[in-house]
């Protein structure tokens, strides 16, 4: 089917599920106590041989877009491969960012995004988003998504408004869940997702 087909059934499924029955409660499972891992704890893992062995995992590629929050120059966004679906009820999504980023702190203020679910033909698209420092959406065409007004990118296979629910830490990363708003795919007849393998586009 692939991501963009994905996105696409998904939408549809939403769109015809409506509101399921409210979920009967459960009895939360005792949490473990969190630490810090001491440096003597640490597996010797090669950062070089850890970015190959997953780099075999092929994801999809997304751009995560806000608006401009009061006193920014303008709209923000980034090139983001950790993206994944993660509850139906209530809808919620996750990706996750760096935590030396400088778009992060401006969708945090922001405190809405959109995810930008790329097409194949998007692939220069993901790279401008990639680089730092310069104007991202110069020349880039798009509108604004219906409920955070984040920008919403031309031709992406599908789209996901969201607001920001929760942020938790993992090592160097943030970890950030969104609550759906809105959403919807521009092609219900799915199309080729851009995916990235192996340090490349498929």
């Amino acid at each position: 089917m692939g991501q963009a087909g994905a996105a696409a059934a998904a939408v549809r499924y939403l769109r015809s599920a409506g509101s399921p029955p409210a979920a009967q409660p459960v009895e939360a499972l005792p949490r473990p106590e969190l630490r810090c891992v001491a440096d003597d704890e640490r597996a010797p893992l090669d950062q070089g041989e850890f970015r190959r062995v997953l780099g075999n995992f092929a994801t999809g590629v997304t751009v995560i877009t806000a608006p401009a929050a009061p006193g920014e120059p303008g709209p923000a966004g980034f090139a983001c491969q950790s993206f994944s679906a993660l509850s139906l009820d209530p809808p919620l999504v996750v990706f996750m960012v760096g935590r030396t980023s400088t778009t992060w702190p401006r969708i945090a203020r922001a405190g809405t995004f959109c995810v930008n679910v790329l097409a194949a033909h998007q692939g220069q698209l993901c790279r401008a988003f990639a680089i730092s420092g310069t104007d991202k959406f110069a020349g880039v065409p798009y509108d604004a998504s219906p409920a955070s007004g984040s920008p919403r990118l031309t031709g992406a296979a599908a789209w996901i408004d969201c607001t920001i629910h929760a942020v938790h830490t993992g090592g160097d990363h943030l970890i950030v869940v969104g609550r759906v708003d809105a959403l919807g795919a521009t092609d219900d007849g799915g199309g080729e997702p851009l995916l990235f393998h192996r340090g490349r586009f498929l």
